[in-house]
């Protein structure tokens, strides 16, 4: 008798299986990119290893946040970063850097294979979102810690960009500009202090 009863519930879940539609998956993966135009990089100095910036909580998922009214954040379930956002800003950081500074020595501090930079770049991110459906702010502190040497000074850095076109409901595309064009002005002010 078991046999025959594990034989229909067999064929009763195979046969509901073929029932159920499949489920659409509707997300967008957004990924960050420079903003500093691409060139050709012949330099090998300065050296400099960007480490994970440090980021507040609620950023640190992977569904890209709104600031609502009141202090509310709005979690985007459809729209995803395609990879950590910690791990794209230093990605971005280095390559807009590299490109400011013509050097190939500016890199995640993951892609050194032994220390071989002199100044490893820390930054803490306390904001990176809309503060409204039209504008992102990035707010932060970075410094340039020498290897060697005494502990260096922190700065910090605040900018707004304007999100064009205004977040919609399907359409993430104006903030992810933004976010790519504030993480290029943070690359410029950390250029001058080099």
């Amino acid at each position: 008798m078991k046999p025959l009863l594990t034989a229909l519930a067999a064929l009763f879940l195979l046969g509901s299986c073929g029932m159920l539609p499949p489920v659409k998956d509707t997300s967008v993966h957004h990924l960050l990119d420079p903003a500093i135009a691409e060139r050709q990089i012949t330099g090998g100095s300065p050296a400099i290893a960007i480490s994970r910036p440090s980021l507040p909580s609620y950023l640190d998922r992977q569904q890209l946040v709104s600031r609502g009214t009141r202090g509310q954040l709005e979690m985007n379930s459809y729209h995803l970063w395609a990879e950590p956002l910690d791990a794209a800003i230093s990605r971005v950081t280095a390559l807009n850097l590299g490109r400011l500074k013509n050097s190939l020595n500016i890199q995640p501090v993951e892609g050194f294979v032994t220390l071989d930079y002199q100044t490893l770049l820390e930054i803490r991110v306390s904001r990176f979102e809309p503060d409204s459906p039209d504008n992102l702010v990035l707010e932060c502190t970075w410094k340039l810690q020498p290897v060697t040497g005494r502990v260096a000074n922190t700065r910090s850095f605040r900018t707004t960009v304007t999100i064009s076109p205004p977040d919609s409901p399907k359409d993430l595309s104006g903030r992810i500009t933004a976010m790519n064009e504030a993480l290029a002005r943070l690359a410029r002010e950390i250029a001058r202090a080099l």
